[in-house]
């Protein structure tokens, strides 16, 4: 019987497949890949769970608008290419989300088979048929009509080539506009290789290049270039340069050597390359045992890479308990595996130094939750008088970031709310014509998949702003 024939009811007796991984002990060890993607064999299987509603809630559920149901079946049927076709053409950045979207709210957690068992492992089948066309298609091609126009785009993160993908679908001309010496923004910088190699990001942004999208690097906006030269230059400029200034905690201690924004950490790391241990290369302080404050994904990130530049202890401390924790469920599930300490209910004091000005620990006190706050969570209460020392060598704070005012200092004609995030409206339009904005620039410190969405909201919007425009001439910059 073919997946095709399969009735509801049998569908339904199928179970959901496990993902192969590294074993824990091995990759704590290691910067290597932990999921290590399904089988065609597995992907058949897990596709032919999906029920095919009609209303097709899944599809809701994704930022980006991805056909998924029609993916899934073509996946069941063993038709790949189908598969993949529809993957490219919806989505920029497919073995990236495969990776590192979170699914089980979004897509994962709209699916029917979610509400009486496990969804279907939508990720982990995006995840499959990006990896089997980088495989077995060629990249793709540039449309064949042009439109003469020319886009900017400021910022080569998610959000950025999202938008750059797009619209080079759409026939416009796009320059991205990159402040570091790489490409990716946080996909290189942020995400550690274990759970997004590298050699994914430049094979995404090669698919891009295919389409005829320039990337220059090493051109900081606001300071190399501003946006009003850009949008003088350009027929329309998308702002996609994320959020990266780091939040502190505002304790004692906290200026001491050992000490690291979680911001810091992993660009040492991941885009600088600290954990291949090349002598003439970065340098990234490691220790016995190193503590990380925060309770999301970048924590996570934080604390598991921790483990893997040798900590014998990587603890995860945080001032809520594990049911409050942002991170994705499977991050925390991995790190668990891997030996990650996780110390619930406890907040930073005092960090402590010795005589050298190295962290030698921190002083915590422990918590109690109290009344929900803003967020919907109960706050974390002090409970007088319950202190305590935890020894470390090293401090990593994970509690997020606010946007870096580098770009909008310089353009005072962008419209910033009181968290100096740029202010756009429904069509990511902020207050200067023609220019366009998304991501965590103007959402806070986001996901991956939302400033993605994001961008792909903006390109169809510049595309319509432009359609009753002529173009400029061809751009000096």
């Amino acid at each position: 019987m073919t997946a095709k024939e399969l009735t509801s009811k049998e569908r339904l007796q199928i179970d959901r497949v496990s993902m192969p991984e590294q074993d824990a002990e091995a990759r704590s060890h290691n910067f290597e890949e932990v999921n290590q993607g399904l089988t065609a064999e597995l992907a058949r299987k897990e596709a032919s769970r999906c029920l095919r509603c009609k209303n097709v809630p899944c599809a809701s559920g994704c930022p980006v608008a991805v056909r998924i149901p029609e993916f899934v079946t073509a996946i069941a049927e063993g038709d790949f290419q189908t598969a993949a076709e529809v993957m490219r053409t919806d989505n920029a950045l497919p073995a990236t989300t495969g990776r590192v979207c979170p699914q089980e709210v979004q897509c994962e957690g709209a699916c029917v088979r979610g509400k009486k068992g496990d969804p279907v492992a939508i990720g982990w089948l995006e995840r499959f048929i990006a990896d089997w066309a980088a495989e077995h298609l060629p990249p793709p091609e540039p449309p064949e009509h042009q439109t003469g126009f020319h886009v900017a785009v400021v910022g080569s993160g998610p959000g950025g080539l999202t938008a750059a993908g797009e619209l080079a679908r759409l026939g416009h001309s796009v320059h991205v506009f990159e402040a570091l010496h790489d490409t990716g923004g946080v996909l290189r910088y942020g995400i550690p290789e274990f759970r997004l190699p590298k050699g994914i990001v430049d094979r995404e942004v090669e698919n891009l290049r295919a389409l005829g999208v320039e990337i220059e690097c090493d051109v900081v906006v606001g300071r190399t270039l501003t946006v009003d030269e850009i949008a003088e230059a350009y027929d329309a400029v998308f702002i996609a340069n994320g959020a990266g200034l780091p939040m502190f905690l505002h304790v004692p201690g906290e200026n001491l050597k050992g000490v690291y924004s979680a911001n810091e950490y992993l660009t040492r790391v991941n885009l600088m390359g600290a954990w291949k241990d090349d002598p003439e290369g970065t340098p990234v302080a490691r220790g016995h045992t190193v503590i990380v404050f925060g309770g999301g994904n970048v924590a996570m990130d934080s604390v598991r890479t921790a483990k893997r530049l040798g900590a014998e202890r990587a603890i995860c401390a945080y001032r809520r308990t594990r049911a409050e924790m942002p991170a994705r469920v499977e991050e925390i599930a991995h790190a668990e595996e891997e030996g990650v300490e996780f110390h619930f209910l406890v907040a930073p004091v005092e960090i402590l130094g010795d005589e050298r000005h190295w962290v030698e620990g921190v002083s915590l006190q422990r918590m109690e939750l109290g009344e929900p706050d803003a967020s919907g969570r109960r706050r974390p209460v002090p409970i007088e008088g319950d202190q305590y020392v935890e020894r470390c060598d090293v401090v990593v704070v994970a509690l997020g970031t606010v946007a870096n005012p580098l770009l909008t200092e310089a353009t005072p004609e962008l419209q910033l709310n009181k968290w100096k995030n740029i202010v756009v409206d429904d069509a990511q339009a902020t207050t200067m014509e023609g220019v366009f904005a998304g991501g965590d620039i103007v959402r806070g410190g986001a996901t991956v998949i939302l400033a993605m969405g994001d961008g792909k909201r903006a390109a169809h919007a510049i595309d319509d702003y432009l359609r009753d425009r002529s173009p400029k001439r061809t751009p000096s910059i």
